[in-house]
C-alpha cells in the first residue's frame, strides 16, 4: 500500500468523526477530522513526516505551525529529517505572543535566524483563517514562509484564502478521499 492510501486508512480509522459538530470556524459540519488522533499515534507521526519530507522544497530549514494541530507534524519530521541526514528544524506559532519571557508567538526560533525559509504545516483546514494567522506570525518574526502543507484540506475556502495571500496550499489529502 502506498503512503497515500495508508494514510487515508489510518485517518478513517483514528480521525474520522461524523454527526452534528462545531469546528474553529463556527460553522456546523455533520463531518469532523481530529487529525492529532493519527499524529500522535507512532505509525501516523512516521507517515505523515515522510509524506511531508518527500514534498518540501530544497531549500526549507523549518517546519511549524499552529500550536496544538502542528505540533506532532513538527516533531515528527524534525526527528525523522536528522535520522536521514537531513536535518529540518521545528518550531510553534502560538495564537498569541506569550505575556511573558520573549513575549514572540513563534517558539523554536534558535536554529531559525531571520530570513530563513519555512514550510507552514497544519493537520486539518477549513477556511484557512488558523494557518493564515500563523504565517502572519511566523513572518512577523522574522522567518520567510515558501511553503504550506496540510494533512487533510475539507475544501472549504482554505486553498482559496491562501491563495489570494500569496500562497499555495498542498494537501496531502482532503476530504474527497476520506468520504
Amino acid at each position: 500500500m502506498d503512503d497515500k492510501s495508508r494514510l487515508i486508512t489510518l485517518l478513517k480509522e483514528r480521525s474520522v468523526r461524523t454527526g452534528h459538530i462545531v469546528l474553529a470556524s463556527g460553522k456546523t459540519s455533520d463531518f469532523y477530522v481530529d487529525a492529532r488522533q493519527t499524529t500522535l499515534s507512532s505509525e501516523g507521526a512516521n507517515l505523515v513526516a515522510r509524506m511531508i519530507l518527500t514534498r518540501l522544497h530544497s531549500d526549507v530549514i523549518g517546519v511549524g505551525g499552529p500550536v496544538t494541530g502542528a505540533d506532532p507534524i513538527a516533531g515528527a519530521v524534525a526527528a525523522l529529517s536528522w535520522q536521514r541526514g537531513q536535518p529540518i528544524h521545528g518550531f510553534m506559532v502560538r495564537k498569541e505572543p506569550k505575556g511573558h519571557a520573549t513575549g514572540h508567538c513563534v517558539e523554536g526560533r534558535f536554529s531559525l535566524p531571520n530570513g530563513s525559509k519555512v514550510c507552514v504545516v497544519e493537520d486539518t483546514v477549513t477556511t484557512g483563517g488558523s494557518l493564515l494567522k500563523a504565517i502572519q506570525h511566523a513572518e512577523n518574526e522574522g522567518l520567510e514562509v515558501t511553503q504550506c502543507i496540510t494533512i487533510v484540506d475539507r475544501l472549504e475556502g482554505a486553498e482559496e484564502l491562501l491563495k489570494a495571500a500569496g500562497h499555495q496550499l498542498e494537501s496531502l489529502v482532503t476530504r474527497q478521499d476520506l468520504l
